[in-house]
């Protein structure tokens, strides 16, 4: 995992305030998140163990992140920052969906960085990338033998590097946007649309669809769910799954976490794909 943390604030609302409105937040806690930080914990609960290259500040809540991710199952490795660690506020509503809003630019691994963390690791199956600058993408594709990336990676896309799958939101116009610039970079394009499942699209412009999977439980929050979906995908793919199986893989890894308080109360366990 090459990518983001962000210290985040988790509150359930009622609905989200509208202008000029006072709202009452209940049941607040505190995580570290964001795309990074959830994709490496669901790898880490699929895998047994995962790696996270990352950037933080020399601050709490970078170190308290650190410490978090470790009791999660993830190895940390982070480049340490005189800017702070971003942080962020995340609204649950009672219809289960979440607001995000941060607070601090985004801290992300540059490209040495990036390349001295990930030739420590060795050769590595597969890579999920979210954020760092376009060195570190390429250092992340050398590294790994599959790379599925985020149209997060904003300013690392549209340069030329090979990605196996680009993963985001059918119903996200911003990341619609930023993965235009890099469409003619990836294999394939894979769009999630929630409660309809999400369709796919490959390079000659053959494409399909898949059905979402049941959550098995009651929606809890959605925080998190397009996270896990796309490290249930950079797992399927780096075991070698085919398109289907790992497709189907990574729609069961959001519906879990749909069922789970914060990102990481319910995500899919290995012990739960070998049942």
């Amino acid at each position: 995992m090459v990518g983001h943390v962000e210290w985040v604030r988790f509150a359930r609302v009622e609905h989200v305030p509208r202008v000029g409105e006072v709202v009452h937040a209940r049941d607040p806690f505190e995580e570290p998140a964001g795309g990074g930080a959830v994709a490496a914990v669901q790898l880490a609960r699929l895998a047994g163990t995962a790696s996270l290259v990352t950037a933080l500040g020399e601050d709490e809540h970078g170190r308290r992140s650190v410490a978090r991710l470790r009791e999660l199952g993830v190895e940390v490795h982070a480049s340490w920052r005189a800017a702070p660690t971003r942080t962020a506020l995340t609204l649950v509503d009672d219809a289960d969906e979440r607001t995000i809003t941060t607070f601090g630019p985004r801290l992300q691994p540059l490209g040495g960085d990036a390349r001295e963390a990930l030739a420590a690791l060795g050769a590595l199956d597969a890579v999920y990338f979210t954020a760092g600058d376009e060195a570190a993408l390429r250092a992340a594709r050398e590294a790994s033998r599959v790379l599925v990336v985020s149209p997060r990676a904003h300013d690392a896309l549209g340069h030329g590097v090979h990605l196996d799958a680009l993963v985001l939101s059918g119903e996200d116009p911003i990341e619609l946007g930023e993965a235009a610039r890099a469409r003619e970079e990836a294999d394939m394009l894979v769009f999630t649309e929630g409660e309809r499942g999400g369709r796919y699209e490959d390079r000659s412009g053959h494409g399909g669809r898949w059905t979402a999977v049941a959550p098995g439980a009651q929606p809890v929050d959605s925080y998190g769910c397009g996270d896990s979906f796309a490290a249930g995908l950079t797992y399927a793919f780096g075991a070698g799954l085919d398109l289907a199986d790992g497709l189907a893989l990574a729609a069961r890894c959001g519906a879990v976490c749909l069922t789970g308080r914060g990102p990481y109360e319910r995500q899919l366990t290995a012990r739960e794909l070998k049942g």
